[in-house]
């Protein structure tokens, strides 16, 4: 007898998540979140001169908690600067991992892959919004009609 499998549409970070979690465990993370919150772990002026791209762990020891090092991408002239912070780096990583994960940093240089910046919106011109708030005549609300025509204004504009 055939049954009928019912399928339900599962959240895409389910479908992702144990290939993701293996492509980041073969660069040595403990945990892919040191890469996707990395400007929340180490503060957002470290973290726009460096990016992490593999922790290295010690061969095996005796010691199974031995910390780690902590491999960042660095800008070839934000090298000195990021070196300065590295203490300050390793604290916040293992404040966020709770346990000593890692005890070095090492640097190299190369360029950031960046994400493109995001454009600023364009203003959107009042006047404009009330001419089209004025050619509504027939919606008797007027933060309905004020609020149409700042959505007809953006829709607008170029």
């Amino acid at each position: 007898m055939n049954k009928t499998v019912k399928s339900t549409a599962r959240p895409l970070a389910a479908l992702v998540a144990k290939p993701l979690n293996d492509a980041f465990r073969k660069q040595g993370f403990a945990s892919r979140e040191i890469v996707t919150r990395w400007p929340q772990i180490a503060g957002a002026e470290i973290s726009q001169l460096a990016e992490p791209v593999r922790m290295q762990w010690p061969r095996q020891t005796n010691d199974e908690s031995a910390p780690g090092t902590l491999v960042l991408r660095v800008d070839g002239p934000a090298a000195i600067e990021v070196q300065h912070h590295s203490g300050l780096i390793i604290e916040r990583v293992n404040c966020f991992f709770g346990w000593r994960a890692i005890d070095r940093v090492v640097l190299r240089q190369a360029p950031l892959a960046r994400k493109p910046a995001r454009k600023p919106r364009p203003k959107l011109d009042p006047a404009a919004a009330r001419k089209i708030a004025a050619a509504l005549p027939g919606i008797a609300d007027e933060p309905l009609r004020a609020a149409l025509g700042r959505l007809g204004s953006a829709v607008k504009r170029p």
